[in-house]
């Protein structure tokens, strides 16, 4: 560490441009704004990060409603494998020049799904009076669920980052995640400030409508890229046919 310290020059970054950060931000609002396709973009990851970041605060007291002896270190590692392995599918995804557009909807609507099983299981399946007990047969659906939720994670973020390398100039693309940050970080403040004024079921219930409208958004992001795909090389093809007619 202390010849890093004394050897090691700190790097600030191009400076030539020296912009400040409301500049900063002027530029990332006037390129969602020009840029369907960045809009949409921001919105199905701030869609998804919120309803994710929500999912971490609240699987402990859905998986124990009554007070039920959970093992939450064997839960917690069980949820990270599944995040694991969630990446793996991604990569082998990627690497078969799968459509990220086409294959994200499916893991959107899959999110949707598992987050609404404490929605269901809360209606259709008995809860359990016995405080202390093991876990309920309706917690064990859940977890099921929220592993599947967490493997769409794991897809979740090398897919995500590979549609940003698409669409985002790298120029302004960490200023413009940051943008759609500002109302995420925002959203979950307030529902983890407001977590014990409405049931855990409405919370799941919110999350499991966020994850619907990002795969509706992730559907109409491919429609966008495929119409803008057509446009280009239309154009491409018109300007290559101009210098044969007289």
């Amino acid at each position: 560490m202390a010849i890093i310290m004394s050897s090691w020059s700190e790097n600030y970054g191009d400076q030539s441009e020296g912009k400040d950060l409301m500049s900063q931000f002027k530029v990332a609002a006037k390129a969602i704004a020009s840029d369907e396709k960045i809009a949409l973009l921001g919105a199905i990851q701030s869609l998804f990060e919120g309803s994710m970041y929500t999912f971490v605060f609240l699987w402990t007291p859905a998986l124990s409603p009554n007070d039920e002896d959970i093992p939450h270190g064997f839960i917690f590692a069980t949820f990270m494998l599944s995040s694991m392995l969630g990446s793996s599918i991604a990569s082998r995804l990627l690497a078969r020049k799968m459509k990220v557009e086409g294959y994200m909807q499916i893991v959107f609507a899959v999110s949707a799904f598992t987050l609404f099983l404490p929605v269901a299981t809360s209606l259709l399946v008995p809860t359990s009076s016995v405080k202390g007990s093991g876990i309920s047969f309706g917690g064990s659906l859940q977890l099921l669920g929220f592993c599947t939720f967490e493997s769409c994670v794991g897809i979740f973020w090398p897919s995500i980052m590979k549609m940003r390398s698409q669409y985002i100039p790298e120029e302004a693309r960490s200023t413009i995640m940051n943008f759609f940050r500002i109302p995420l970080n925002l959203f979950v403040c307030v529902v983890l400030y407001n977590v014990n004024a409405f049931p855990i079921t409405v919370m799941f219930g919110m999350c499991s409508i966020f994850l619907f409208m990002a795969a509706i958004l992730q559907r109409r992001l491919m429609v966008v890229a495929d119409l803008h795909k057509l446009s280009t090389k239309s154009q491409e093809m018109t300007a290559e046919d101009e210098p044969l007619n007289p």
